[in-house]
Parts: structure tokens; sequence; C-alpha cells
């Protein structure tokens, strides 16, 4: 199936003039950014957040706050439901302009919740009531957003432009994270429990704001625009319809977000409680880490998507998770060792993630035809974050818990890139194909 399609010639899309493709790739970027802060100020402050909205001892405090990040993505499959079908009838920069609304705002209003001692068992619901809203919203943004860039992207070029989405993920992250650590140093341990934690949360409104406006101001995607959907706004496919016709692309997207986001939590959202709780680092080695690890895989990720428009993107999946399987328990153990073990392991575990991370705008879209794409795309992705990327720092600790050895994390991680690979196997090559048309179709 594969060799038919990279033999087929590639469909030339409409040229995109350099300066629009510039202002896509930023209002797309800046909602990944978005989100992206909110899960590291998340992360990041998680003792401090825990100490305040949730009763208990510290562990279980913990244990509660991640429980809590967990159930926003348990939301995120009924935005994918609501806001994908919605962005293929009405067109993607709307659906884009409210998401990322809504998700500054839950973002700005988790700074304002009282603590427990004030409000006592409002607080943690308070909490979870805002981020199901983030969940939500974010079940339209990621879907949106991938959909928005791959749609402008030149189809030679999709790979290199559809890495800068990924970047503001993790300038995103890394922002939100080093704010969290930055106040932390500056206003030591009392003030951020007793008030400091608050201050990162505020500062998603202004990034909100800047990236509405940001999306308003485009023009809805080529592709979208030359399929016609834009003019026919009474044909969105239901879902059974939808599962009928597009089983195949929804469930290798299924497959491959199971490693994806496994990886991708585990380092990213997990990591920081890892390494302070279970590996013995002060909590501002902890925090330090990841984001020099991040640092590094932001300098690798247009270079992997421009490799992916040469090679392929099957081959620089493959080259991930087969990289992730054998190496992630060594270099787990390599960060068991102290904090420059942790800085090396960490760094080398980016930069093996850094080939999927690079090309998920560039393949996951291309995956289904325009007339579902923003649909197809956010349903199965979000569906499988639910299940196995958002809850991953909670299943990591708990099974820590449960068997009392600290590589679970580990093999959780080589469980789920299995998982990818076998995926893998059933996906075709998109690299430098036009987005009109059914991948899936071509393959026959």
């Amino acid at each position: 199936m594969t060799d038919d399609i990279i033999a087929a010639p590639p469909v030339a899309s409409s040229a995109v003039d350099p300066s629009t493709l510039r202002r896509a790739i930023a209002a797309s970027a800046l909602g990944n950014a978005t989100e992206w802060f909110d899960y590291g100020i998340y992360a990041y402050g998680v003792t401090y957040i825990s100490a305040a909205l949730f009763p208990g001892d510290v562990d279980d405090a913990v244990l509660f706050a991640l429980a809590t990040f967990a159930i926003s993505f348990l939301v995120r499959p009924l935005g994918g439901l609501f806001w994908g079908p919605l962005g293929d009838r009405m067109g993607r920069k709307s659906v884009l302009a409210l998401t990322i609304l809504l998700m500054s705002g839950a973002t700005l209003a988790v700074g304002l919740i009282p603590s427990h001692a004030s409000i006592g068992l409002w607080a943690p619901t308070l909490l979870i009531l805002l981020r199901m809203v983030q969940g939500f919203s974010t079940g339209g943004e990621y879907g949106g957003a991938a959909t928005f860039m791959a749609e402008y992207a030149p189809d030679d070029r999709r790979g290199f432009y559809g890495s800068f989405l990924e970047f503001g993920t993790l300038a995103g992250f890394s922002f939100g994270a080093g704010l969290m650590l930055i106040f932390s140093l500056l206003l030591g341990d009392a003030a951020m429990h007793d008030w400091g934690w608050r201050i990162p949360f505020f500062v998603a409104a202004p990034m909100g704001l800047i990236g509405m406006y940001l999306r308003a101001r485009m023009e809805d995607t080529p592709v979208f625009r030359e399929d016609g959907q834009a003019r026919d706004h009474a044909h969105a496919p239901a879902m059974r319809d939808m599962m009928r016709r597009h089983w195949r692309p929804m469930l290798v997207v299924g497959g491959l977000v199971v490693a994806l986001n496994v990886v991708n939590y585990t380092l990213l959202s997990y990591m920081p409680t890892y390494l302070q709780r279970r590996i013995g680092l002060s909590p501002d080695e902890a925090l330090t880490v990841p984001l020099i690890g991040m640092l590094f895989m932001m300098l690798f990720l247009p270079f992997a998507g421009h490799l992916s428009d040469r090679i392929g993107r099957r081959a620089m999946w493959r080259l991930s998770l087969i990289g992730l399987i054998v190496a992630v328990v060594p270099l787990y153990m390599l960060m068991a060792t102290g904090l420059a073990g942790a800085i090396t392991g960490f760094i080398l575990l980016g930069l093996l993630y850094v080939p999927q991370l690079a090309t998920i705008s560039a393949t996951f879209p291309a995956l289904f035809p325009t007339s579902v794409r923003f649909a197809g795309f956010a349903i199965a992705y979000n569906v499988s974050t639910s299940l196995f990327g958002g809850t991953a720092p909670a299943i990591g600790s708990g099974l820590i818990g449960l068997t009392g050895n600290e590589l679970m994390p580990a093999y959780y991680m080589v469980v789920a890139c299995v998982i990818g690979l076998i995926a893998l196997r059933f996906m075709p090559e998109t690299a430098g194909r036009s987005l009109h048309g059914d991948p899936f179709d071509r393959g026959r």
C-alpha cells in the first residue's frame, strides 16, 4: 500500500504568499503554546496547587492533583465531538478563535480559586470544573490548529512548517514551567505556597487574546475553501458514518497517539514530580532538568520536520519508536544516578522523541479527507489522548506505588511504543502528497 502511494504523483496545492503563511504559523502555534503553557504551570506547580486546594497529607494531595490533571483529558473526546464537526462545517478559524479564548479563560480562573482552608471542598471542585472546561476546549484546539497548519503549508514542506506547531508546544510549556521556577526562586517556598503559585496562571489571559486576534484576521485555509466546505454547511458527516467510512485512519491515529502521548506526558508533565519524589532531586533541580531537555528538543524540531519531507513520515516514526523501545529503560536508570545523569538521560529521551513530535501536524491531518479532517483527527486524537496521554502521570505514579519499582513509567512507555509500532505498519506515507482526496483510497 505504501509503495503505491509514494509512487503516485503529488497534486500541487494552491500557493500561499510567505507573509500569509507566516501569520498562519503564528496563529496556529500560539494556540498550542497557550494550551501547553497551562500544562507547564500545572505540572511544575503541582506541589503548590495540591497543598493549596486539596485536603490530606502531601502524598495524597499530590496524587489528587495529578488525577485532576487527568480528568481534563477525559473530557477532551467530548470537545473533539463538538468542535470537530463544527470546524468541518463552519471553517477552521472560527472554531479556533473560540477554543483559544475558552482555554486561556479556564487557565486564568484556576489562579483565582480560593484555598481549601477558605472554602473547603469547593476548592478542588472548582479546580475540577475548570480543568473540564480546559479539556473541552482543548479537544477542538489541537486538532484544529494542526489541521489549520497542515492546510496552509505547501505539500512539499508540510513537515518543516508543521514542526513549528510543536515548537509552540515546547515553547509554551517551557515558558509556563520557567515562570513557575523563576517565581519559586524569587519568592521562596513559603510565599509560593501562600500566593505566588497563582501569578503564572494570570499570564494566560493576554496569550489567549493575542491568539484570538491573530486567528480572527486570517482567511480560512486554501484547502478548505477549494474543497467547497465553507459553502456547504448542511452536510456534516454523522459519527456513525465517519466510523464506517474512515475507521482505518481513526484506528491508525489512535494507535500512534498511544505511543506519542504516553511518552509526551510522562516526559513533560510527570517528570518534575518523578525526579523530585522518586529520584530525590531537589525541587529546583527537578524543575530545571526538563527545561534544559526541552531547549535541546526545540533546536532539533525544525530539522526533524524538514527531514521528514525528504525521507517520509513513516521512517521518522519508525526511528523514534524503535529507539525509545531499546533505550528508555537504560536512560531511566541513568537519570537515577543524580543531576548530571538526569539531564543527560532526559536530553537523550527527548531527542529520541523529537521525530514523532516534529511530524504530528504533518502526519495526522493528511490521513483524512478534507470534509472530515478536523472532526476525524480531533476525535481519534482526543479519545486516545484521554485514555493514555493525560492519564500517564497518574498511571506512572500508581504503578510505582503498586509495585515499588521506580522503572514502571519506563516500562509503560515501552509498551506504548510497541502499540505505536503496530499502528505504523498500517499508516500510508503522505509526505509530499496533496491534502485533496483520501490517502487510504489511493493505496488500494
